[in-house]
């Protein structure tokens, strides 16, 4: 059976919610070019008029066929939500403002903003979530290698969100290009950038990453996400 698409789901969307769909959004690496096909998938914002039970029944099934195509459910905001909450996820938000391509609707980014103070509170809240997720992945591991480079791959498009927070922060475009964007974080916090780099390459299928390379990859990685998490408390006590 064939896999749901982008122009399918538009589609499916309109016949579920009527007029009370607002817009659907594409955004994140797909809408950026930096989409790694088997790797990547299409997260898409939906916004609607309203969002009880009897809408959620109708998209469940929807949100069902865009999984089994490799996608993760999409992000259904009422517009009263979508308008009141870049506060609570600036991140997200900073994201879908700059990197975004408007599948249906009129752009719903009109007085919407992100606050640096917002910012910087979520990143340091996601640096050291995912410092310590990723220190559970390696205890869970148990040392198995696969298991270990499934663990960095698993974990790299996180850290790229949190790499463009941080630029964003600090008034910088975050580059597209993932190697790019570690280049920039590199120079701005003096992280070893290289670690991450190589995990960039591995995902893309240009430079594989042996299993006899792991162990010294993941533990520029892991210092990698320890030097983070150090430079946003640094950067919380100068401020």
């Amino acid at each position: 059976m064939a896999k749901m698409t982008q122009v399918d789901l538009v589609a499916q969307l309109q016949k579920a919610f009527g007029d009370g769909l607002e817009a659907v959004v594409l955004y994140g690496s797909a809408a950026a070019g930096e989409h790694i096909p088997k790797r990547s998938d299409y997260n898409v914002l939906v916004i609607v008029r309203e969002l009880g039970m009897p809408e959620l029944e109708k998209e469940a099934a929807i949100a069902r066929a865009w999984a089994e195509a490799g996608n993760p459910p999409p992000l259904t905001l009422t517009a009263s939500e979508w308008r009141s909450s870049s506060d609570v996820f600036p991140m997200e938000y900073a994201d879908i403002l700059e990197r975004h391509r408007v599948l249906y609707g009129t752009p719903p980014f009109d007085g919407i903003a992100v606050q640096a103070r917002d910012l910087r509170l979520q990143l340091e809240h996601e640096a050291l979530g995912k410092l310590l997720q990723l220190r559970q992945g390696i205890l869970g591991a148990g040392g198995d290698r696969k298991r270990l480079v499934e663990l960095l791959a698993a974990s790299l498009s996180t850290f790229m969100v949190i790499f463009r927070a941080l630029l964003r922060y600090h008034g910088e475009s975050p580059p597209a290009d993932y190697e790019r964007l570690v280049s920039a974080v590199s120079a701005r916090t003096g992280l070893d950038g290289a670690p991450f780099a190589r995990v960039v390459r591995h995902l893309r299928g240009s430079e594989l990453l042996p299993e006899r390379e792991v162990q010294q990859v993941l533990a520029g990685y892991l210092a990698g996400a320890h030097a983070l998490v150090d430079y946003l408390d640094r950067l919380e006590e100068s401020k």
